[in-house]
Parts: structure tokens; C-alpha cells; sequence
């Protein structure tokens, strides 16, 4: 679907590493209004996904206004994929960058990642609902990634990241307030890309692919 109300959702390069203080403020003060945890993340690792062409944003108008954001992380050994941090400021809630965002974000993975399995954790049922447009199934956390790097963002209950790590580990790592949701490319073969990109993210994406880079 076109969209024309002058906001490009686009995967981020270093140019866009301007954005990152923005980014971080908006995901921590959006965490503290719904009462939920998220995993933190620094100002250089958000640059990094974008030096690696790994995070998509969302811009508003010929000035370019920060409206919306998501990073894209591999796990256990690439073979597991995440789709992590989304977040839209509030004003632009009403332009579907949520949905966007994921849709590109889902399509830069597939072509990077194409045999990967794509997994999110989630709380909010609006993310839920564009999972399950995209493919995705909810299952256990048994099912997910077993890389202890991608557990160590929720945290400890001694250091926390996430205000509900303390549940996960009671838990012994199988479940907590959010939901485990996964996309198994092996279920959905031919099956078309949300989004087309420009040809050179393609390009990048299918080198990066071939290459079985990280």
C-alpha cells in the first residue's frame, strides 16, 4: 500500500546517527507511560545498527522529523532473527508507521537472513496484530533463541533492563509478561515480501546473505 503523507520509512545508514538521542528518549519515556518493560539499549549500539544497515526509520516532512524507528538483531549463530525496539512518536500514530516499519523491517530480514526463523517478545497487542499479519505464530520461549546474549537485554532482577526481568527469571526463562511470537520461513515459502525496496538495499542485503555475514 502507497502511502502520501510525506513520511518515508527507509532502512537507516550513518547519516542517521543524529537521531539516535531522540530514539532512546522516545522508547524509555513510551516504556514509563504504558507501565511495561523494554530492553535498553546505548547510543552507540543503535549507531552501529544503523552503520550496519540494520535499523529502519521513519521520517515526517522535508525536515525530516523523527517519527518512528526499529533495529533488526541476529541470534545462535544467525539462525534465529529479531526485529527489536519498535517505537513511533506519538503525533504520528495515525499514519500506520507501526505496521511500516515492521513491513520493512520483515522484508530487510528476509533477504539478509532468508533461512533464519524470526522471533519477537511483546506485550503490546497492536505489535501482536502486525506479527500475525506477517506470519508469525505464538509459541513458548523454549522455542526461541537459547542465546544467553539475547537474554541478557531483559536484564537481572540486580540489573535490570527491562522492569519484568525479575519474572523471567523466577521463571527460569520460560515466559513472562510478554508474548513469544515466531515466523518459521520454512512454513512460507514463495510467499511475496510485504515491501519492495530500493534496488541497492536489496542489493546490500543479498551480498550480506551470500556472504553469511552477522
Amino acid at each position: 500500500m502507497e502511502y502520501d503523507d510525506g513520511i518515508k520509512v527507509v532502512v537507516a545508514n550513518a547519516s542517521h546517527e543524529k537521531y539516535v538521542d531522540i530514539i532512546l528518549a522516545t522508547i524509555t519515556d513510551s516504556a514509563k507511560k504504558r507501565g511495561s518493560g523494554i530492553a535498553s539499549r546505548t547510543h552507540e549500539y543503535l549507531a552501529t545498527k544503523m552503520r550496519e544497515r540494520k535499523a529502519i526509520i521513519a521520517l515526517a516532512g522535508e525536515e525530516e522529523e523523527f517519527a518512528g524507528f526499529c533495529y533488526i538483531e541476529s541470534w545462535g549463530n544467525k539462525e534465529y532473527v529479531a526485529n527489536s525496539g519498535l517505537i513511533v512518536v506519538e503525533k504520528f500514530r495515525k499514519h500506520h508507521l507501526a505496521t511500516r516499519i515492521k513491513q520493512t523491517a520483515f522484508t530487510l530480514s528476509r533477504l539478509r537472513w532468508p533461512h533464519a526463523k524470526l522471533f519477537g517478545l511483546t506485550s503490546q497487542a497492536a505489535v501482536m496484530k502486525i506479527n500475525t499479519s506477517l506470519g508469525y505464530v505464538p509459541v513458548t520461549f523454549a522455542e526461541l533463541t537459547q542465546d544467553d546474549a539475547y537474554w541478557a537485554g531483559c536484564g537481572t532482577p540486580e540489573k535490570p533492563c527491562c522492569i519484568n526481568c525479575d519474572i523471567l527469571a523466577r521463571t527460569g526463562r520460560k515466559y513472562c509478561i510478554c508474548t513469544a511470537m515466531l515466523f518459521d520461513p520454512k512454513d512460507h515459502e514463495g510467499e511475496p515480501l510485504p515491501v519492495q525496496l530500493p534496488p541497492d538495499v536489496v542489493e546490500m542485503a543479498q551480498k550480506a546473505a551470500k556472504m553469511n555475514l552477522r
